[in-house]
């Protein structure tokens, strides 16, 4: 065990300090509520929130001094509060960015659509759903690309080349329609091979 004449000069500093905190502290632990009254919300909480965790680091370190085991007794648990508002302090005053949630039309709409697979009519729905989706998203990806010319000093392209058109079309029309329209189509192009092949 040490000479308690050995630590003696540093007991008489650690004496001094406290006399010389104490002093500096006393303005503000006499009226604390009068400076907190006169500070806006939140620098008023911190002020609160690092008095007490200052009074009750003193406490834990004077049992630790005392051979008193701190962990296991309440103020550590007090100590362990007071860092969560602290926590939540930092977290008003710098907010963690939240993750921009979109939602995915499309993906929803197969998702539902696999659930209705037996049901002919919500199909049909979903399909249009879809279609209209997808020309929607063409039609601002050409919106994107022309004003991507006028910023790059190119002049935008107004015109929509035919199959983009049919495309377009297409997409936005009911299956039912859908189906007849390609019919046709095929039956054009049997009859355009037909007088191709009289004429030659």
């Amino acid at each position: 065990m040490a000479d308690v004449a050995d630590i003696l000069p540093q007991l008489e500093q650690l004496d001094g300090e406290i006399d010389d905190l104490e002093d500096a502290l006393e303005p503000l632990m006499s009226s604390i509520a009068d400076v907190a009254s006169k500070l806006p919300l939140l620098d008023k909480a911190k002020l609160y929130v690092l008095a007490t965790y200052s009074i009750e680091s003193m406490l834990f370190s004077a049992l630790r001094i005392n051979s008193v085991d701190a962990k296991e007794h309440p103020i550590f648990k007090e100590l362990t509060r007071i860092r969560q508002y602290f926590e939540k302090i930092k977290n008003i005053e710098n907010p963690p960015q939240k993750p921009d949630v979109k939602l995915d039309k499309q993906a929803a709409i197969r998702f539902i659509r696999a659930d209705l697979a037996d049901n002919s009519e919500v199909n049909t729905q979903l399909t249009e759903m879809i279609a209209k989706e997808k020309a929607k998203a063409a039609l601002q990806a050409r919106q994107r690309q022309g004003e991507k010319r006028k910023a790059d000093g190119q002049q935008p392209s107004t015109e929509v080349s035919a199959e983009e058109a049919d495309d377009s079309k297409a997409e936005s029309e009911p299956a039912s329609k859908k189906s007849k329209r390609d019919k046709k189509n095929k039956d054009k192009k049997k009859k355009k091979s037909k007088d191709v092949k009289a004429t030659k």
